[in-house]
C-alpha cells in the first residue's frame, strides 16, 4: 500500500514538473498579432470620408503607405507582440490579380487573398476567406490578437470562431461622415473597438486629377525619387543626430507613420510633384532613405 502511495506521489510530482516546464515555455513565447483588412470596406469607407465618394475609379489609395501606417499603429497597440503578417482581402474577376492587387501582394509581410467580383462589382466569398484564416490561425495558436478592419455583419461568425480558440479580436473602423458604417452585431461581439479618423486617412487617399492635368512628362523617375530619399536622410542625420535616427533601424523596412509622412511631404516639396497614390515612387523614396541611413551604421 505504501509502495502504491509512493508511486502515486512520484507520478504527481512528475506531472507537476511537466506542467511547470510547459508554463515556463508559454511564458517565454512572444505574443503574435495579425491585421485583417477587408479592402471592400476600406475603399468604400475611406473614399467616402476623404474623397466624398465610394467609387474606386474616382480616387487613388496609397495602399503601401496605409499598410505601413496600420502596422505602425498595431506596433503601438500591441507593444509586447510581434506581427505575423497583414491579410488583405479583396475581390477580382475570376480571382485574377489586378495590377494594383499585384503591387500590394509584393509588399513585405502582406498576404493578398481574393474573392470573386460579380457583374455588379460586388465581392463574393471574401467573408468566408476571413473566417477561414481567423479560425485557422487561432486554432493553431499562431496569433493571440487579431486586428480586423471591416464592418460587415457576416464577419460575426469569423470573430466568434477565433474567440472560441482563445484569440482576442479587435475591431478597427473608419470614421463615418454620417451614422455608422459597421454593423452593430459585429460591434457587440469583438473584444475592443477603435476608429481611425479623417486625419489618419487623408495622407493616403486623393481624388484623381482630370486627364491631362498632370502629364507623365512631369513624373520623376524612380532613381530621381530614390536620390531625393537619400538627400533627406542625410539632412535628417545632420539635424536630428545619429542616435535619434538609429532608433528607426529595428523597424526596417517600415517607418513610423509620423516619420513616413514627414518624409513624403519633404520629398514632394523638393520634387514639386505629388507622390500620393504613386506606390512605386513611394517605395523608391523609402528605399533611398533607408539605403543612406543604413550605410551610416
Amino acid at each position: 500500500m505504501n509502495d502504491d502511495l509512493e508511486a502515486l506521489h512520484t507520478r504527481i510530482d512528475h506531472t507537476n514538473e511537466l506542467l511547470q516546464r510547459m508554463l515556463a515555455e508559454v511564458a517565454k513565447t512572444p505574443s503574435t498579432h495579425a491585421i485583417f483588412v477587408d479592402a471592400g470596406y476600406l475603399y468604400a469607407a475611406a473614399g467616402r470620408l476623404v474623397a466624398g465618394t465610394e467609387d474606386r475609379r474616382a480616387f487613388d489609395l496609397d495602399a503601401e503607405g496605409l499598410i505601413d501606417a496600420l502596422i505602425d499603429r498595431a506596433r503601438t497597440i500591441f507593444a509586447d507582440s510581434r506581427l505575423l503578417r497583414v491579410y488583405w482581402y479583396d475581390g477580382a474577376r475570376r480571382r485574377i490579380h489586378t495590377a494594383e492587387q499585384q503591387t500590394i501582394a509584393e509588399l513585405p509581410d502582406v498576404k493578398v487573398r481574393l474573392g470573386n467580383l460579380n457583374a455588379n462589382n460586388q465581392q463574393k466569398g471574401v467573408d468566408s476567406l476571413i473566417r477561414s484564416d481567423l479560425e485557422s490561425l487561432a486554432r493553431h495558436r499562431a496569433i493571440s490578437d487579431a486586428a480586423l478592419l471591416g464592418g460587415d455583419e457576416d464577419l460575426v461568425s469569423a470573430v466568434e470562431a477565433a474567440q472560441g480558440y482563445g484569440a482576442r479580436v479587435h475591431l478597427w473602423g473608419i470614421e463615418a461622415p454620417e451614422g455608422r458604417n459597421q454593423a452593430e452585431p459585429l460591434l457587440w461581439e469583438v473584444d475592443s473597438q477603435r476608429t481611425f479618423d479623417l486625419d489618419f486617412f487623408k495622407p493616403y487617399v486623393s481624388r484623381r486629377t482630370a486627364p491631362g492635368h498632370e502629364t507623365t512628362a512631369n513624373r520623376p523617375t524612380r532613381e530621381d525619387v530614390r536620390f531625393v530619399g537619400a538627400q533627406i536622410a542625410a539632412k535628417w542625420l545632420a539635424a536630428r543626430g545619429r542616435d535619434t535616427l538609429m532608433e528607426l533601424l529595428p523597424g526596417h523596412p517600415y517607418l513610423p507613420g509620423s516619420v513616413d509622412q514627414d518624409l513624403l511631404v519633404e520629398a514632394e516639396g523638393l520634387l514639386q510633384y505629388s507622390l500620393r497614390g504613386q506606390a512605386d515612387l513611394r517605395r523608391a523614396l523609402r528605399d533611398g532613405f533607408w539605403e543612406h541611413l543604413r550605410a551610416q551604421y
